[in-house]
Formats: structure tokens, sequence, C-alpha cells
């Protein structure tokens, strides 16, 4: 059973989950803190952590499959698909890094939860059945690289060693291109 997220309180998830990432063992107290509201405030909203970090694990999975969709993978160029999946995992860096940290904590097997994989690997498939990505590579090898590349430029932002504003263009020229010099 997912737990919905009242609207009001939504906006609070993308911090929490963030918080969470960055201090691991922390309190709710500690959470109120890092995010800038009260206790009280976080408590109604969550009142055990346990409970937070199930609600947040249902946020960041239907967040992420919300992204997917929206990044229309399916339609247009290859290339411009790839621009539009890495754009919509950014917007929800937050929640990427969660579940990045938390994933050993779902409470389902891992094929429920990963149902985007086979619709990303179609898309790598796709893309390699009409010249664009490397036949050399698996479909899923591709998506792991994606995937492998994303995670770690988000975990880099977040320690300050990546810009923000670089992250886009990282990604895709990370996966496309590597990191061999192009004289």
């Amino acid at each position: 059973m997912k737990t919905t997220v009242p609207p009001e309180n939504s906006a609070i998830l993308p911090p929490l989950a963030l918080a969470l990432v960055n201090q691991p063992r922390a309190t709710l107290q500690e959470l109120a803190t890092a995010i800038g509201i009260s206790k009280a405030t976080l408590y109604r909203f969550c009142p055990t952590r346990d409970l937070l970090v199930k609600r947040l694990l249902d946020q960041s999975l239907r967040t992420l499959d919300d992204a997917l969709e929206e990044a229309l993978i399916d339609e247009g160029p290859v290339l411009e698909a790839l621009k539009r999946l890495n754009a919509k995992h950014l917007e929800h860096r937050e929640f990427t890094l969660f579940l990045t940290y938390y994933w050993n904590e779902v409470d389902k097997p891992v094929e429920e939860t990963a149902a985007w994989e086979p619709k990303v690997d179609a898309f790598f498939l796709r893309g390699q059945q009409e010249g664009v990505f490397r036949i050399d590579f698996s479909a899923a090898t591709l998506t792991e690289l994606w995937l492998g590349t994303l995670i770690a430029l988000i975990d880099g932002e977040r320690r300050g060693r990546i810009p923000r504003a670089a992250l886009a263009q990282l990604a895709e020229q990370a996966l496309l291109h590597g990191v061999t010099r192009k004289d």
C-alpha cells in the first residue's frame, strides 16, 4: 500500500530526502532543524523515523516513475529523448539520491520496484537500432551506465565537487563520449 502525501506537505519531502542522505542517523528533531521546520510540524507530518523513510521511499519511487513517463523516451529523436530523460531525473535529484542510499529498505522485491528498467532498456535498444548508441554493449549495460553516471554526478554535486548548472551537460557528454580527450 502506497502512502499518499497531502499536497500541502509534499514540498518538505525533497529536503527531507536530502537531509536523510546527508545525515543518515539523524533524529526527527535533527531532520526538522536541517530543513528549517519545527519538530512539531515534522511529528504531525510523520510521527516516526521509520514511517518517514517509508513515505520517502514510496514518494521517490512514484516520482521517478512519473519522471520517466514525462520524459517521453519513446517519442522523437533518441538524443532529444536522452536530454529529456536526464532533465526529468535531475529535477528530482533528491529522490534519486534517497533511493540510492535507502534502496535496501524497500519492502517489495526489486523486480516490482524496478519496473522502469525494461522501459529504459527498450529506449537504449531503440537507440542502438537507430544507430545512435554503440551495439557492443547490451541495452541493459547502457541503462546501468546511464544510471550510474547520473547518480555519481548528482552525488558529486551534493558533496560540492560538481556545479549544479553543469549536471545535465556532464551526464549527456559522459555517457555519449566517455572521458577520452577529443583533439
